[in-house]
């Protein structure tokens, strides 16, 4: 089987040994020790009232009354030590799974923030659908299967060991045979019906996720969907995600028929085998009856025991499914970070470390140039040119060439400017020369082309995108968004509110710890205000807008400027509002044919 072999033993090390080894080491083994000692001690219970049950059936046989008292006491005795021990291992399994999940998505959310890996998997990656999915569901496919199917191994492993000493001083031959029969059946089973069943888990995972993800979509987009009157078409297209979905599930159903058929009529045939071995016994007088049922039990604990494989075999391939999508999104996010080891990748928790191609590189001007940001990407495909960033007190740029990131099309060629502390930039053109990928380099999402971007660190600068971004959170933590800890007063708040043309916002809604969904009780143009009021109530250093304005009328559009304007906060703004140039003093007009020009407006 392709996924359930060496790689995919490799595959899940990767990922788990991070916590086994990581932080946690110490409290996950002393759990994990402590269920292996309670599986011991219902592995051997269960030896005895198999034993008990024997003994049981062989007293009325023999109408032996204080034997079958003396056996029904020993029987309720370990019965009352027996349930509470495995209540307490299927606790303690499902508690240390737990707490494994909680830790590796710990792990995983804090590396797909890291360096912003959310966005560039989302824009470079295409292969890598639903990370959502990988973080919420196959993380805990990971961590609870993973755990229950080696503990499954480890108990049967001393159900083997326990209860074929029983069978083997009652029969040999059932033995030998068993072991044989067991062997047969499992490379029989993983031989035809291995492939086909981990490829189409593999594919219903997906699937499943496009199903899901439209219809979130939808949610998302519901009244924009409502305006283009665009209902038939989405619900097409939902219904031809749900179908592909539908389809493979149906043929997924005709391979499970088929095992499901092979496994029924292979695990049936230890019920009655062993009846007809010790029968002879049995009626010869060589063999109390209890024996038969004794044998029965051992029988089938060990069959089960060797059969585990051909017993989970679908909840193997979809386990194994679910390994390969979260090593790939591991993997990506390996990518990004210079391609480290998965476990390294998870187990590290410093966000202070190299972060990968796009990272700001901590260098002087004098040493940070275009030549120190060609890194070659793999060993096959040439290196391309990276456009270099470095930490400065102001924004500049130099020489700088900007591509898409597929590098087919040059967008901005050899520009140069330097945006001086208490100055601000307009950036016009038109549609599709370059404006917003400009920002998006400025910001260190794009790196693809040449030159050298020197700007101040990131958290001394505010992005307000060109679709204002409103979280899921109280009106208090709207306006303090992206720095929740920041000290603003209510007051401070209220002021701004008013300045931006919102003061009546918090009592509309109850107050600044109302807790609303934002993006749908406001119009576009409140929650492009609410968004500007961020930066009057920030102050950053530096501001970048990209047509943050474009929803309001120029009355709005004027007031905010002039606020912003009276702030010591330098501001570059992509726009294409003519009213936008006399709130600017520089304007850098982008061409279609990768030209630029510098003009300067009042007070340059």
């Amino acid at each position: 089987m392709e996924r359930l072999n060496f790689q995919g033993l490799r595959r899940f090390w990767a990922i788990a040994k991070a916590y086994w080894w990581g932080d946690e080491k110490w409290r996950a083994r002393g759990l994990l020790l402590l269920i292996v000692i309670l599986l011991l001690g219902y592995t051997g219970l269960s030896v005895v009232l198999n034993t008990q049950r024997g003994e049981l059936i062989s007293a009325l046989s023999a109408k032996d009354e204080a034997r079958f008292w003396q056996t029904v006491f020993v029987f309720v005795g370990v019965l009352v030590v027996y349930a509470p021990l495995l209540a307490g291992y299927t606790y303690l399994r499902d508690r240390l799974g737990l707490e494994w999940r909680r830790w590796l998505t710990d792990r995983f959310v804090t590396r797909y923030f890291s360096d912003r890996a959310f966005y560039r998997i989302n824009q470079f990656n295409a292969d890598l659908d639903n990370p959502d999915q990988r973080i919420a569901e196959d993380v805990r496919s990971f961590t609870q299967e993973s755990l229950t199917l080696v503990l499954v191994v480890a108990s049967s492993l001393l159900e083997i060991a326990a209860f074929s000493g029983v069978l083997w001083g009652i029969s040999r031959e059932l033995v030998l045979f068993l072991i044989g029969y067991a062997i047969v059946g499992t490379l029989f089973t993983v031989g035809v019906f291995g492939k086909p069943l981990v490829r189409l888990n593999f594919e219903q995972l997906k699937r499943e996720a496009d199903f899901r993800f439209g219809l979130v979509r939808i949610r998302e987009n519901a009244e924009a969907i409502a305006f283009y009157q665009g209902e038939e078409q989405e619900s097409t297209q939902v219904k031809s995600r749900f179908m592909r979905a539908f389809d493979n599930y149906k043929r997924l159903l005709k391979w499970q028929l088929g095992l499901n058929g092979l496994t029924n009529a292979y695990e049936f045939i230890p019920f009655v085998l062993p009846a007809l071995v010790v029968a002879p016994a049995v009626f010869s007088g060589d063999l109390e009856v209890g024996k038969v049922s004794e044998a029965q039990g051992a029988f089938i604990r060990v069959f089960f025991s060797l059969n585990v494989i051909v017993d989970r075999f679908q909840a193997l391939t979809a386990f194994g499914a679910g390994i390969d999508r979260l090593h790939d999104f591991a993997e990506s996010l390996g990518q990004i970070e210079h391609k480290k080891d998965a476990a390294e990748l998870l187990a590290t928790e410093s966000d202070s470390e190299a972060t990968g191609e796009a990272a700001i590189t901590e260098a002087s001007p004098a040493t940070a140039t275009a030549a120190d940001a060609t890194i070659p990407t793999t060993d096959t495909v040439p290196p391309q040119p990276l456009i270099a960033q470095a930490t400065a007190p102001q924004l500049s740029l130099q020489h700088l060439t900007l591509q898409t990131p597929n590098y087919q099309r040059t967008l901005i060629e050899d520009l140069t400017l330097e945006l001086d502390t208490d100055s601000s930039l307009l950036v016009a053109g038109p549609s599709g020369c370059g404006k917003s990928s400009l920002l998006r380099a400025i910001a260190g999402l794009w790196n693809s082309g040449q030159g050298l971007i020197q700007r101040p660190e990131l958290k001394d600068l505010l992005f307000l995108p060109q679709k204002p971004y409103m979280i899921l959170g109280t009106l208090r933590q709207q306006l303090r968004y992206p720095y929740p800890d920041a000290d603003i007063t209510d007051e401070q708040m209220h002021n701004v509110l008013k300045t931006v043309n919102l003061p009546d916002l918090a009592e509309r809604f109850g107050g600044f710890d109302a807790d609303e969904e934002w993006s749908d009780v406001l119009s576009l143009g409140e929650q492009q205000r609410l968004s500007f009021a961020r930066v009057l109530l920030h102050s950053p250093r530096y501001a970048v807008l990209d047509e943050a304005t474009s929803a309001l009328d120029r009355h709005n559009e004027a007031q905010l400027y002039e606020a912003l304007e009276a702030t010591s906060t330098t501001y570059l703004s992509v726009g294409h509002h003519e009213s936008l140039e006399a709130h600017h003093r520089w304007l850098l007009r982008l061409a279609e044919d990768h030209t630029w020009q510098l003009h300067a407006l009042k007070g340059a």
